[in-house]
């Protein structure tokens, strides 16, 4: 697919001065919140009688582990959770079949979105085991979506129920968003407008820590390249034959000497997901799947722009053709201070994580198989100072691209063990443990607490909006980075298949 340039007017400024700026700590959660502690202890306990099926919907999700834009299972049961609870559920949003989106709503006043997300990892399938275990499935929750999705969703209940006990006027939404993992799900989203009357957006993510640190992610295409060349018998008439494999392979080789030449920063990672079948054949089709990342969109398509290049070279020397599918691509995210000061102390109400004696031996099990054992367990039992961070974190989310139409904030919370690699079988076994569902479960209060806050509280929304609007420019306007095309909805899919 031909790819859009988003223009950088806004964004290149935000990248020299708000994305990049030197780290500022928050010594103390702010002010007491608005709302009194009555009514927030009331949430927390709405959230605590909720618990034996919050972690029946967590480990559900984690049994389906379906990959994205396939999870109608978790979908489905996210769904029937919020419409059970008195939710108007809407499914099918930004033509993707597992999107939806459930609201509740009182009268005027602010739109608070919660967002939820839910699809697997290929790859990772693990038992909730310290040892390694695979499973049957095809997929794992390395990145803990099973309770991603879960704690969003069981926030907005909690808020629901908050809302009508106390005659709270305004609207809570929780939106459930597929494909995170490299289908850029919520930037189809975005680009149909469904975030345009919201006010505020809450996320959080499974992490090793509990910190509500804002920052930028990397920005990042991603997609396939699919060669094509002619078969034939590789002993007996190789000369017949034109291997697409060779296009692949020849296309990989000159990416790895860009490496050298790119900007600082730049990620490159692909993987061939076709190679041939056999081989006394030469393979006629052939398949490669590439990111690039990098903190600057700019940066991003300039690098994919030369990869794009290499597939052409790698091509025509080796008499193969070659077409390219951009599966991907979101914006790197835009932080926001005075909702991360909202979200601070609510973690801090919601309190960190305490683990028990069996959670704690199997944190030194599953530790054993780490290549960085020195991170102390203890870590979870902390909350970590709220900053804006100087450095872009290591990963993508299309969470950035809701964070430059609405002013958007998460958290992380301790739902694996620390020193734990992201993607990884170690991080699927958390998610499935009681560990997971513990860190998952802070993560819920604190957004809850949020939320609400937040519902109470125009002064805030307007503060965050006025700064939303000065970092990312006056003159910006989201162009999205995947372009015109529909949602990838087959790109789990291998060439093979």
């Amino acid at each position: 697919m031909t790819f859009l340039p988003i223009p950088l007017r806004g964004l290149r400024r935000v990248a020299g001065a708000a994305l990049l700026a030197a780290s500022t700590a928050l010594t103390t959660p702010a002010l007491a919140a608005p709302i009194p502690e009555t009514q927030q202890d009331q949430i927390l306990a709405a959230l605590e009688n909720d618990k034996a099926v919050f972690d029946e919907t967590a480990l559900k999700i984690w049994d389906y582990a379906e990959l994205g834009y396939l999870e109608t299972q978790s979908s489905s049961l996210l769904q029937s959770r919020l419409a059970q609870a008195g939710f108007t559920v809407k499914a099918g949003i930004a033509g993707e079949p597992t999107a939806f989106v459930a609201s509740y709503r009182t009268g005027e006043g602010p739109v608070i979105a919660l967002l939820a997300e839910y699809d697997a990892l290929p790859g990772l399938s693990q038992a909730a085991s310290p040892v390694r275990q695979p499973l049957e499935t095809e997929g794992g929750h390395g990145c803990g979506h099973n309770l991603f999705g879960t704690a969003s969703t069981y926030a907005g209940i909690a808020v629901k129920e908050w809302m009508e006990a106390n005659g709270i006027k305004g609207e809570v939404r929780v939106y459930g968003t597929p494909a995170e993992e490299g289908g850029s799900g919520k930037a189809y989203m975005v680009r149909d407008g469904v975030f345009d009357d919201i006010d505020i957006a809450l996320h959080w993510h499974p992490g090793n820590t509990n910190s509500a640190a804002q920052g930028p992610s990397l920005a990042n295409i991603s997609g396939k390249f699919r060669f094509h060349g002619r078969s034939s018998h590789a002993a007996g008439a190789p000369a017949a034959g034109r291997s697409a494999l060779d296009g692949v392979e020849a296309m990989d080789t000159m990416v790895n000497m860009m490496r050298e030449h790119i900007p600082d920063g730049t990620r490159i990672h692909y993987v061939i997901t076709n190679g041939g079948k056999a081989p006394n054949v030469v393979p006629d089709e052939a398949e490669v799947y590439y990111y690039v990342r990098h903190v600057d969109p700019q940066v991003v398509r300039d690098v994919m722009g030369w990869v794009r290049e290499a597939s052409q070279g790698a091509a025509m020397g080796t008499q193969t053709s070659v077409d390219f599918e951009q599966t991907g691509g979101v914006y790197s995210l835009l932080p926001n201070e005075t909702l991360m000061k909202v979200m601070d102390r609510s973690l801090h109400k919601a309190g960190a994580i305490t683990w028990t004696a069996e959670e704690t031996a199997f944190a030194r099990k599953l530790q054993e198989s780490f290549k960085n054992r020195a991170v102390p367990l203890e870590s979870v039992g902390e909350i970590q100072p709220a900053v804006i961070e100087g450095k872009a974190m290591s990963g993508s989310t299309d969470v950035a691209d809701v964070s430059w139409v609405k002013p958007t904030v998460g958290l992380s919370t301790a739902t694996f063990v620390p020193g734990s690699a992201g993607h990884s079988w170690q991080n699927t076994a958390a998610a499935g443990s009681t560990i997971g569902l513990k860190g998952a479960m802070v993560a819920a209060k604190t957004l809850a607490l949020t939320a609400a806050e937040l519902l109470v509280s125009p002064a805030e929304i307007a503060e965050a909006t006025t700064e939303f609007e000065k970092r990312r420019g006056a003159d910006f306007k989201y162009e999205a980075m995947i372009g015109d095309r529909p949602p990838p909805l087959d790109y789990r899919k291998t060439a093979s298949e």
